[in-house]
């Protein structure tokens, strides 16, 4: 079971596509540290096909307008406390500007969560969502350090991963407790044995200073940078370092810098919690009849039988896998990660109460990082990583069940799946940073904070947490009063408008700004 900040990423791309194919059938650092590797020069070339770290698939479609997506490598100190000593390479990805060359801004960097997600694949799948930023910035992602094509890391094999991800992350008794903590165990130790080199460098600040390299290899006097999810806590350790540096920035669904691990996920079972109240709500408010409830009430009482028959008996899934408790809490969470994919959640349990579970299982796989050839991306794995690189506390089953009625109040269905989540860093070789992120950032540009009310992943509060620890006159709160994890893709004009008023025109929309 990975550490519970696993579900701030959501591969919905690969979601929907699985989906209709089934549906269809049925410390500080400075820039003297990297002056050896900041005049690199980086050759870019067509992008090959992602490999499996990356989620496997075909090399990214050409643009709309016909250019294509252009690939290169960037070498950066494996070790920023040793910056002339052994290099790794990080895998960058870019679309050029589309506009007039005069009016060109520079790069605007992207990270699009996890931590783990790799955004060499992320940003061409949601590239024509961005290309109105593109007229006036080249769009560059990149693999972080331990993720994809970057030294990723590596844990256990496909088949192992099928395994693990079928065991009751829910344990009820002292049996199953016991296999749980096994297999965490077994699971820390194979990433230690298969990357140990890798695991003491892959710190959210370690990204940070790699992205301060990357600035000065593209050729910018400034970080212009969109973080999503995990890319907010990204760019607050970039700003805390690199005050002057930042340019013209955009947080969307903001992670709170303020919260311990234990905090992060209680206040992630409720925001899941409100989530699937929010979908159940919906589900009976349509004219038609909700075919999973007649109530708002009803429909998760359903859904909470199901998971108990389900702990007790799994059924068919994706064959030759069943589903089971773990792997349905898990589709069900991926599925409130967008009110796009309310209608697969709808299905899929309406299925599931009839003995199937396939649609389940193939949301539960997104979250996963599992494609339909069986394949896992190193997502997981490096998820776990960085968390635990980051994450200073260390739980022991013995606290987590005495947390159990707290997380069970704040949400009856998710709140077993993220407590014991907490036991993801309980025997990892690398020692946690520190309680919370540092993002304090004097001095720095104006930098637009944006939360989603309604959001599972990263709550509400988060965005003005943030804002307080960026300090005055840095963060500027923008309110979004809608559904699922992030704003900007929402495509909400008001949002839309403000990101690109800032972005391309340097206009900072007033504070607490409120869009719906």
């Amino acid at each position: 079971m990975p550490n519970p900040s696993r579900l701030r990423a959501a591969a919905l791309t690969a979601t929907a596509t699985a989906l209709s194919v089934l549906l269809a059938g049925c410390g500080g650092g400075s820039q003297e540290d990297d002056e050896d590797l900041s005049g690199q020069k980086l050759h870019w070339k067509d992008c090959p096909a992602p490999s499996e770290a990356e989620g496997g698939g075909a090399a990214p479609s050409p643009l709309p307008d016909g250019d294509e997506w252009q690939c290169a490598t960037m070498k950066a100190p494996l070790d920023w406390d040793d910056p002339g000593g052994d290099t790794i390479g990080l895998a960058l990805i870019r679309a050029e500007a589309s506009g007039a060359t005069d009016r060109r801004i520079g790069s605007l960097v992207f990270n699009f969560g996890g931590p783990g997600g790799s955004g060499v694949t992320t940003l061409p799948a949601f590239g024509q969502d961005y290309a109105k930023l593109r007229t006036r910035y080249d769009l560059v992602s990149f693999d972080p350090r331990g993720v994809g094509r970057s030294d990723p890391v590596e844990c256990l094999d496909d088949k192992q991963l099928d395994t693990f991800f079928q065991q009751d992350a829910t344990p009820d008794d002292r049996a199953e407790r016991t296999e749980f903590v096994d297999n965490t165990e077994e699971f820390n130790a194979a990433c230690e044995k298969n990357s140990k080199k890798i695991l003491p460098h892959v710190r959210t600040t370690d990204a940070a200073r790699d992205m301060d390299l990357m600035r000065q290899v593209l050729g910018d006097e400034k970080l212009h940078y969109f973080g999503i999810s995990y890319g907010t806590e990204l760019g607050g350790v970039y700003a805390h370092l690199f005050p002057k540096h930042v340019g013209r920035a955009v947080f969307d669904a903001v992670v709170d810098p303020t919260q311990t691990a234990e905090q992060g996920s209680l206040g992630q079972a409720k925001g899941f919690q409100l989530a699937l109240d929010n979908f159940a709500e919906d589900c009976v408010s349509k004219v038609e009849d909700c075919p999973v409830g007649d109530t708002a009430e009803d429909v998760e009482a359903r859904i909470a039988r199901l998971l108990k028959d389900l702990d007790r008996k799994p059924i068919p899934g994706v064959f030759p896998r069943e589903l089971t408790e773990t792997a349905a809490t898990g589709g069900i969470a991926q599925a409130l990660y967008s009110k796009d994919f309310w209608e697969y959640l709808t299905e899929g349990l309406e299925q599931a109460y009839d003995g199937d579970g396939r649609v389940l299982m193939v949301l539960s796989d997104a979250l996963n990082g599992r494609n339909e050839d069986g394949e896992y991306s190193n997502i997981t794995a490096a998820n776990v990583a960085i968390n635990c690189a980051d994450d200073k506390p260390r739980y022991d089953p013995a606290y987590v069940e005495d947390k159990l009625p707290e997380f069970r109040d704040a949400s009856p269905l998710f709140g077993d799946y993220l407590a014991w989540s907490m036991l993801s860093c309980t025997d990892w070789p690398v020692a946690g940073a520190a309680d919370h992120p540092d993002v304090h950032a004097p001095g720095a540009a104006p930098i637009l904070v944006i939360g989603n009310t309604g959001d599972p992943a990263t709550p509400y509060e988060g965005a003005g947490r943030m804002v307080d620890a960026l300090g005055k006159g840095v963060g500027v709160e923008l309110t979004y009063k809608g559904q699922g994890h992030g704003a900007y893709d929402s495509k909400n004009r008001c949002v839309q408008d403000a990101v690109h008023g800032y972005l391309l025109d340097g206009k900072v929309p007033a504070a607490e700004t409120v869009c719906s």
